[in-house]
């Protein structure tokens, strides 16, 4: 959601710098390192640190857990026992344009392929936001209604009395009117089985111009509506936490089961409806010319007009119509449905696999909003189908409405101004099924970085990522800010920062360190390995050490766990003969490795190198110590540069500025 990232991160008034492009050596050069006197304590007689650096990455019971169960593996991949439930479901659903109102009667058919029985279903009922006494976050609705109405529940094919609050050995339900509702079971559900869950329900699309936040508004007047969240879905529930029952507050998305979507939708005839999945009866719903139309989309990257604005594309008998739409594998369903869409298509063409379409559906009034977005929508679909891993979905669809960045899977409401970053979502979580609940960074976070790679591309550059991580000393120990690993549900105002922000500045950061090509390469196979599948931070950080050949238990600590940076500065440069020691100190608790930029006078003595030197065309010289050199507690740090006798004109400490320092100034030598 690009808006509201923008919003908050502006707020915060974070600058990001862009450089130079830069590939640090993947392999950590040995240290020269001498001794420095440790202090003792006076107290007690005993040497202590000056600082104790933190080198494991903590673990808590649910990860343990899922450890000693073999469902995760510390490589970061999925261990021999790792299990997901699957959701299929079979929806029809009616829009009534005179109140606003979509009527669905579903089936959720749910494959329990754990080790555990259920004796209980939690339900996501998101619409019940809308009700004027639940709890929500900073998002406020554009209308308050009555929220998801549910009229009838069955589990098993045994009815479940909605009045009934009796105990005894029925099923009964609670919570309908909050935004998680659960099923208590008089019989559970056995490992390895499945039961069928019927939901019949309503609820009025919010609409007005008094809504704030995503989501909050989903029609324009009853002309256009753009449903999401909006039906009954069953909860996630996983290997770490069981239940997922984490109340929906607003700004914070989903964590989705995956399974296959069979969903009809009864709409006033003439109306074009686009959605997740493939159109199963085009025959019966648009013309001959509009099909004529699709047919030729592939063919080209050329933009067609499929319905233009004065066109009947659309078949218009009678009063209604339904439109029949299919996605298999997939962890959610969103649609929308106009009286007068226009719509566009184009094609991308996605390695390995070949062309599929892009359907953009908008407003006549709103054209200009959608001139670039095919071309903008087709390059993020390539480029990060060649980053990552190809595009896995038949289709995408923008869709226009009052949401204007919000994603789901094969469906952006978007239009060009977030088309790349909204497309990016479809790799996490609509591929990567990240928790985005409890840890968005997994998906905002990485979808901000890779933005900034898609970006550079698009314009014919060369990525930078410098100066990023260095900007995060500017943030640090802010009061407000939460951990990455504080649940993003209940990050408060800084939510924006902890979930967009701060994980570009930590992959900034680790690019310093080892190469940004090593990290993409790491996310790359990241991806593949836990394709459809439900990743942990945990999981994340273990697969990125093993991948990088590292043990990084300190990188990851610091930066998931704690709100510290590295505070670096040059303190001190004595020379003796050809031999310069340069002093470099660290205030905060945050390590990293000393990186010093070396310029040399223009003339005098051939310039030896140094084993840990790397010599750049520019005739100066990047000399790096790894970040061990500070795991015995100092604070300073001796390097001793020599080079044969060469004149150094100037010193410069993390020269790519991606280590986290609140102030730069004291970097460079003389001062």
């Amino acid at each position: 959601m690009r808006s509201l990232a923008t919003a908050l991160l502006g707020s915060l008034a974070l600058s990001f710098a862009c450089v130079s492009s830069r590939t640090e050596p993947e392999a950590e050069p040995l240290a020269d390192v001498e001794a420095v006197p440790e202090p003792r304590s006076e107290a007690a007689g005993a040497t202590l640190p000056e600082r104790a650096i933190r080198r494991d990455i903590p673990l808590t019971g649910a990860i343990r857990k899922a450890f000693a169960a073999g469902t995760r593996d510390r490589s970061g991949r999925p261990g021999p026992n790792y299990w997901q439930l699957r959701t299929d479901f079979a929806i029809e659903a009616r829009i009534e344009r005179e109140t606003q109102t979509i009527h669905g009667t579903e089936s959720i058919r749910v494959h329990n392929t754990s080790t555990a029985e259920l004796d209980e279903l939690v339900l996501r009922l998101d619409h019940n936001i809308y009700r004027p006494r639940v709890p929500r976050g900073s998002s406020v609705p554009a209308e308050t209604t009555g929220g998801m109405v549910v009229t009838r529940v069955a589990v098993g094919g045994e009815e479940i009395d909605l009045e009934s609050r009796g105990r005894g050995r029925r099923n009964r339900v609670r919570g309908l009117d909050r935004t998680v509702a659960r099923i208590r079971l008089a019989t559970p559900v056995p490992p390895q089985s499945e039961v069928t869950l019927e939901i019949d329900w309503h609820t009025k699309l919010p609409g007005g111009s008094g809504g704030s936040g995503h989501r909050m508004t989903q029609r324009w007047d009853d002309t256009l509506f753009q449903p999401t969240q909006w039906f009954p879905r069953l909860a996630k529930y996983d290997d770490l936490r069981g239940w997922d029952t984490n109340p929906y507050l607003g700004p914070a998305e989903f964590y989705n089961n995956f399974g296959t979507f069979d969903v009809r939708l009864d709409v006033p005839a003439g109306w074009i409806v686009s959605a997740t999945g493939v159109l199963q009866n085009p025959e019966e719903v648009l013309t001959r010319a509009t099909r004529e139309r699709l047919a030729r989309v592939l063919d080209s990257d050329a933009e067609i007009t499929i319905v233009g604005p004065d066109e009947e594309g659309v078949v218009a008998d009678g009063e209604r119509l339904v439109w029949h739409y299919v996605a298999e594998l997939v962890n959610d369903f969103a649609w929308a449905t106009a009286e007068n869409y226009v719509w566009h298509a184009t094609r991308a063409t996605i390695p390995g696999k070949g062309p599929i379409p892009i359907h953009m559906v908008f407003l006549p009034e709103r054209a200009k909003r959608f001139e670039r977005a095919g071309a903008i929508s087709r390059h993020a679909l390539e480029f990060y189908s060649e980053l990552w891993a190809p595009y896995p979905f038949p289709q995408l669809t923008l869709q226009d409405g009052p949401s204007a960045g919000m994603e789901y899977p094969m469906v952006i409401n978007s239009n060009q101004g977030a088309a790349d970053h909204e497309v990016a979502h479809q790799w996490w979580p609509m591929m990567v099924g990240t928790n985005e609940t409890w840890y968005g960074w997994m998906d905002e976070g990485l979808n901000t970085y890779m933005n900034t790679l898609s970006g550079a591309h698009a314009d014919g550059k060369e990525p930078s990522l410098d100066g990023r991580g260095q900007s995060y000393g500017r943030m640090s120990g802010n009061e407000w800010e939460p951990t990455m690993m504080w649940v993003s549900n209940y990050g408060g105002p800084m939510y924006g920062f902890q979930t967009y922000g701060k994980a570009s500045m930590m992959l900034s950061m680790l690019g310093g360190i080892y190469g940004d090509e090593a990290v993409q390469r790491a996310i790359s196979d990241y991806t593949h390995a836990w394709s459809f599948k439900h990743p942990s931070p945990w999981d994340f950080a273990f697969f990125l050490n093993e991948a990088l050949g590292a043990d990084l238990g300190w990188f990851w600590y610091y930066w998931l766990f704690t709100t510290e940076s590295v505070d670096g500065s040059i303190e001190d440069v004595a020379t003796a003969g050809s031999r310069l020691t340069v002093t470099v100190r660290q205030d905060g608790q945050m390590p990293s490795p000393v990186v010093l930029a070396v310029e040399f006078a223009p003339e005098g003595q051939e310039i030896v190198p140094m084993a840990n030197a790397e010599m750049r065309g520019d005739g100066t010289a990047i000399v790096t110590w790894p970040a061990d050199v500070w795991f015995d507690g100092r604070r300073s740090f001796e390097a001793h540069l020599d080079f044969g006798g060469r004149a150094i004109e100037k010193i410069t400490l993390d020269p790519h500025g991606r280590f986290p320092d609140a102030n730069s100034d004291d970097n460079v030598w003389p001062r």
